[in-house]
Parts: structure tokens; C-alpha cells; sequence
């Protein structure tokens, strides 16, 4: 046995995984890194992409089960997902913009948790705290006492969909995967508390990255992305690279993280439509630079498949392959757009949204309206997919 094989800068089999685990590590032979090799093999070679990328599950109930299906989300890479997964929203609070206050007994939260399940919703998100913007923090305890009890009793009435939960806090993380939780949905990335990223390094738990600046309180003033010439897809990217590589270096696995650009969160109107409509680049190698930004030239070695007139973004970590998450569903810019004061009369502009996130290669949408979107995302799939 010859470790690593003799053709393995040939075989996308072993180099993706590879690289999953670490793209810097250096072939003995060739003189180039594992991501070096990949990017060669998957831009160059015309190698099958027979790849299914996979995010696992570890409930206590998944755990057991020997069924892959029933213990994984399913392929969520834009170049080999075929179906975009949709996650329900479910807020026990009272407050939040869309709809505050009406889930917020166990009751009546876990019939509206069905009723996702019954429209095709594929995940559930429930969140015990708003992030609109000016919320203020309810704490720990509170969050606990909203989110816990409604986990607990779906779990109990023996519903396997998996459970995200929006919170940002580690102790409520913890609370929520003990009480059957599959994945935590995390606005700040892991910056707010800073015991987050290690519990989800020890629980191996799916984990979404969000791009966001400040608090709720604080970051409908922190949109000005001029550091970045103005480019707000530019500053997404660095910014969320920087919270990657934080998760990375605690201990998280890369497999495990879902990035999320934050649609609507230190972001003005204008900036979602933009981040919206070159959505694929927040994943690209390389972007192109905007009028009088840096740019870089080929430079060779593992960059040598750089072109002229491509952003000099020094990223902490690259993105490509990372799945990605949107949640745009009935928010403020949509309303600016449409004239709809109310949100819960944005449909039909969420679903303009939904079929802009899936071109853009967004593998899950978070939504409201489950029942409509899931529609729309099929037909969105049998277009882009």
C-alpha cells in the first residue's frame, strides 16, 4: 500500500475528501498542495464530478439509524444538487418582524412545526430571539425557557426532521442540541459568544455561518463597505473567510459549515439586491475587481490558474465548495421594492428572491411561506439545477 497513491492527483474521489480535511497539506512528489491539485483536476482535466457532498447528522435519534439517508442532509454543492432543501422558520417569540407572537406557547409552535412539515419544509429553524434590526437581547434563560420545550415535544411526537436553532448563544446551542437539535444557525458566525465555536467543535454538529456586523441593535449603521471600494460582495467574502477560518482553527470540521451571507443584516437595500444577483461569486476562487480596485496578476505556483484583473482579497481561507444558505423571505428590502408595508405580504417578492438565490447557487432557502416556496424552488431546480 503506497500512501498517498501513486494517482491520486488524478482521482476526484480521493482529493475532494482530501481537501475537506486540509487544502494546504503538500504532495511529497509533485511539489503542490492538495487544493493546488484539486482546482487543476476539476478546472483542467474534465474529470466526472461523481462527488455527492454530504452535511451528517448526530441526534441522539439519527445516531442509530443505519439508514445514510435518514442521517444526512443530502448533496448540498451546487454542482451536483439536483433538489434545494427548504428550511421552515418557526420564531417563539413575540416579537420577531414577520411573525411575533404567534407560536409562542408549546402548542401552538409544534402545530405550526407540523404545518411546515405538511407544506415539504426539509428542516425546521427555531429561534426563542428576534434579530430584526434594533432587537434587544431577551438572554439565555429566556431563550432557553422559548426554544427547549418545543424541541423536546416534536421530539417526543417522534418527528425525525432535523432541527436548526437560531440562536447565538453557546449555553442555548448546548440546551438545544441536549434536547434533540440537529445544527445550529448562528447570525454572528461564532463572534458573539466565545465559547460557541468550541461547542460546536465538540458536539460535530452542522454549523451556519452568517455574515453580519455588530448586533441587531447596532448594524443597520455598519453598511459602508468602502474599505472594500464599495463592494459589498467583496467585504462579505473577507469577512465571513475570517469567521471560516475561526470555526476551522477551533476544531470544526469543514464539512460541517454552511455559510449564509446575511441578507438584510448590515446590509442596506440596494446591497441585497447586489449580493443577491452575483450570489455565486461569494463561493468563486477569485472575483474580478471593480473600477480602480487592487488586482493581482498571475502569479504562478498554486495560483498559477489566476488571470489578470482578479481582486487581491488575501482571504483567510478559501470558500469554494462551501454550501450556502439564504434567508431573504419577506424582509424590508423586498417591501421597499414592492411597496408592501406589510411583511407577511411579500410573497410573491420572496419568491423572486428564492428563484434569485437558487441561480446563485444556493443549496437551502429559509422561508415563511414553505408551502409556495418549496414550489418554486422546484421549478427554479429544474431550471438552474
Amino acid at each position: 500500500l503506497t500512501i498517498p497513491h501513486a494517482l491520486l492527483h488524478e482521482r476526484r474521489f480521493q482529493l475532494g475528501p482530501l481537501c475537506d480535511i486540509n487544502t494546504d497539506l503538500m504532495h511529497h512528489r509533485l511539489g503542490r498542495t492538495s487544493g493546488a491539485l484539486n482546482r487543476h483536476l476539476t478546472t483542467h482535466s474534465g474529470a466526472p464530478n461523481d462527488i455527492v457532498r454530504v452535511t451528517p447528522l448526530k441526534t441522539r435519534n439519527h445516531t442509530q439509524s443505519s439508514d445514510v439517508e435518514g442521517s444526512v442532509v443530502k448533496t448540498l454543492s451546487p454542482d451536483t444538487q439536483k433538489k434545494t432543501v427548504a428550511m421552515g422558520i418557526l420564531n417563539c417569540t413575540p416579537d420577531s418582524f414577520s411573525d411575533g407572537g404567534q407560536h409562542n406557547s408549546v402548542d401552538r409552535a409544534v402545530e405550526h412545526a407540523q404545518e411546515l412539515l405538511c407544506s415539504g419544509a426539509d428542516i425546521i429553524d427555531i429561534g426563542g430571539q428576534s434579530t430584526r434590526p434594533g432587537a434587544t437581547q431577551v438572554g439565555v434563560e429566556a431563550e432557553i425557557e422559548r426554544i427547549v420545550p418545543v424541541i423536546k415535544r416534536i421530539r417526543e411526537l417522534g418527528i425525525e426532521v432535523p432541527i436548526s436553532v437560531d440562536t447565538f448563544y453557546a449555553d442555548v446551542a448546548a440546551a438545544a442540541l441536549d434536547a434533540g437539535a440537529d445544527i445550529i444557525n448562528d447570525v454572528t458566525g461564532g463572534h458573539f459568544d466565545s465559547q460557541m465555536l468550541a461547542l460546536v467543535a465538540q458536539r460535530q454538529c452542522p454549523f451556519i455561518i452568517m455574515h453580519m456586523r455588530g448586533d441587531p441593535s447596532t448594524m443597520t449603521t455598519m453598511n459602508d463597505y468602502s474599505e472594500y471600494d464599495g463592494d459589498v460582495i467583496r467585504g462579505t467574502r473577507f469577512e465571513l473567510a475570517q469567521r471560516v477560518r475561526a470555526a476551522l482553527d477551533a476544531g470544526i470540521l469543514r464539512w460541517n459549515i454552511i455559510l449564509d451571507p446575511g441578507i438584510g443584516f448590515a446590509k442596506e437595500g440596494v446591497q441585497n439586491f447586489e449580493v443577491l444577483r452575483r450570489l455565486s461569486e461569494l463561493t468563486a476562487r477569485h472575483i474580478r475587481a471593480a473600477p480602480g480596485a487592487a488586482i493581482h496578476p498571475s502569479t504562478g505556483g498554486d495560483n498559477q490558474e489566476s488571470e489578470e484583473g482578479l481582486i487581491d482579497e488575501n482571504l483567510a481561507t478559501e470558500l469554494v465548495n462551501y454550501p450556502v444558505l439564504v434567508g431573504s423571505s419577506r424582509k424590508r428590502f423586498i417591501g421597499h421594492a414592492t411597496g408592501r408595508n406589510d411583511a407577511k405580504d411579500r410573497v410573491w417578492g420572496t419568491a423572486a428572491t428564492v428563484t434569485a438565490a437558487i441561480q446563485g447557487g444556493a443549496g437551502i432557502v429559509r422561508v415563511h411561506d414553505v408551502a409556495e416556496m418549496v414550489d418554486v424552488a422546484r421549478v427554479s431546480d429544474h431550471i438552474y439545477r
